[in-house]
């Protein structure tokens, strides 16, 4: 099958039938603006959660672009991208070439048919004439008839239907088969099947739960606003409290975090109910002696760092937030903006600190990392990664450890965070920091303490000393986490 241009009908004087008058192609804002935000996120290696945003405001601008467009919109840029995989391996099913002889766009406008024929409920006919109109608005009328041919071929069967033929059988190679069915790189599914253990069970509900939408969770920064107030504020049918954190409130039915007076003035935020776990059990942990000075080494972009700034200023601690970046700097200083307590925000790098060894008792690193704890909030992380990314992340993360226990005094705390289960950004780097493997060794003497204990109330926490969330076992990303005490 070709996506070339048809040759010219025939004229009704050569003897052919007459060609149909031409009818202008209809634009369709629902799915120009999912293509929009395709094509962004494949030719900019922008992000869905950003492009996103500002394309439904343009289009609410329009009066007869309703909630239920910008939902469907929604629906169908998030759904194509988490469900990627699978529906490269169906249209690849589907044409005569390698997809990467397929143009991107043509590529962006089928996964798009595909997704609306295979995971929503819009009719089959609605679904193709839908797409094959947008393909005649961004690609042109020939391409169209590529697009529709191969849609045509995609509608025959249902998405199990589809997964039998193209999926490996899994006794026969049940990595490819997971990846597959569940719509992640091959690699991406044995690092977690590593990180997770167990059998299949575990890691076909964790590859599931990538890709399901996740709930808007928002924390009540504490002093500054309560759970009350943001219940209030949602009303209690679209309102539901925390799984695990006291200052935890989900949005039930989704919404605009923006729209509450809290989240404007920086007194509450959006904030994954993992990442404020992270913070609460490092602000719980004990520490020996004063208990004045705390650090947040990676602040940017500011969520555990205005979190644990509420915190301190309860105990009337200092807090000071570094940030490399100074863009995201900038960002961390908006976040704790208004924080009832002392603080201060800088741009530096934390494996070359402007402040002296053993100046504080609290230290937060929450490290730089691939970021395949979060797949179900940027699902185009896990075609973008690179197995061999992880091998750029670990001289920083190693670096970082080393200068937040070096920057703790003796009897303080360190917390050492990613949001990725990959081993060889957790337990690896912890083990070989504190064994002093690789370039630079740990000038000071630390121990691992238990961080269960301070994440009070949360169920399979494995069996420490450290931590690891999941979003199918706490409907969380999936933070890690490991408390660290200097002890020399």
């Amino acid at each position: 099958m070709s996506e070339k241009s048809p040759q010219p009908r025939r004229s009704p004087a050569s003897g052919g039938r007459p060609a149909k008058p031409y009818r202008r192609p209809q634009k369709d804002p629902v799915r120009m603006l999912a293509f929009e935000a395709l094509r962004a996120v494949d030719e900019r290696d922008a992000y869905a959660n950003l492009v996103l945003p500002p394309l439904l405001k343009k289009a609410r601008q329009n009066e007869s672009f309703q909630a239920r467009d910008a939902a469907l919109a929604t629906e169908l840029v998030y759904g194509t991208l988490r469900r990627q995989g699978t529906y490269d391996a169906i249209i690849s099913a589907c044409v005569d070439r390698p997809l990467r002889e397929v143009d991107p766009p043509v590529l962006d406008v089928l996964s798009l048919g595909a997704h609306q024929l295979l995971g929503t409920r819009i009719p089959t006919h609605a679904a193709v004439s839908a797409s094959v109109e947008l393909a005649r608005v961004v690609l042109g009328d020939g391409r169209a008839k590529f697009v529709n041919a191969v849609l045509r071929k995609i509608a025959a069967h249902d998405l199990d239907g589809w997964l039998e033929r193209v999926a490996p059988p899994y006794d026969e190679d049940a990595e490819e088969h997971l990846a597959v069915y569940h719509s992640h790189p091959r690699w991406v599914v044995s690092a977690l099947w590593d990180a997770l253990g167990g059998g299949r069970a575990g890691i076909e509900d964790l590859l599931e739960a990538d890709n399901e939408r996740p709930e808007v969770t928002l924390v009540a920064r504490p002093g500054r606003s309560t759970t009350e107030e943001l219940v209030e504020a949602l009303g209690e049918e679209s309102a539901l409290p925390g799984r695990w954190s006291p200052y935890a409130v989900r949005m039930a039915e989704g919404g605009e975090p923006g729209a509450l007076e809290a989240v404007r003035e920086g007194r509450a935020g959006v904030q994954d109910e993992g990442s404020q776990l992270v913070a609460m059990a490092l602000a719980a942990a004990p520490v020996e002696g004063a208990d004045a000075r705390w650090l947040d080494g990676c602040a940017g972009p500011g969520g555990k760092a205005s979190l644990l700034g509420a915190l301190a200023a309860q105990r009337g601690a200092f807090l000071l937030a570094s940030e490399k970046q100074p863009h995201r700097a900038r960002l961390v200083e908006r976040a704790l903006a208004g924080n009832p307590g002392p603080y201060q925000v800088i741009a530096a790098d934390g494996t070359r600190p402007p402040w002296r060894p053993g100046s504080f008792d609290r230290v937060l690193m929450d490290v730089p990392c691939s970021g395949l704890g979060a797949l179900r909030r940027r699902p185009e992380a896990r075609w973008r990664r690179r197995p061999q990314d992880l091998e750029g992340f670990a001289p920083l993360q190693r670096a970082l450890l080393r200068e937040a226990l070096s920057a703790v005094r003796v009897g303080g705390v360190v917390g050492y965070a990613t949001c990725s289960p990959h081993l060889a950004e957790t337990r690896v780097v912890v083990e070989d920091v504190l064994k002093g493997r690789g370039a630079g060794n740990l000038p000071v003497a630390a121990e691992l303490i238990d961080a269960r204990p301070y994440m009070e109330g949360v169920p399979a926490l494995g069996d420490g000393p450290d931590v690891q969330l999941w979003p199918h076992l706490h409907g969380t990303d999936a933070m890690y986490l490991a408390l660290l005490r200097r002890t020399a």
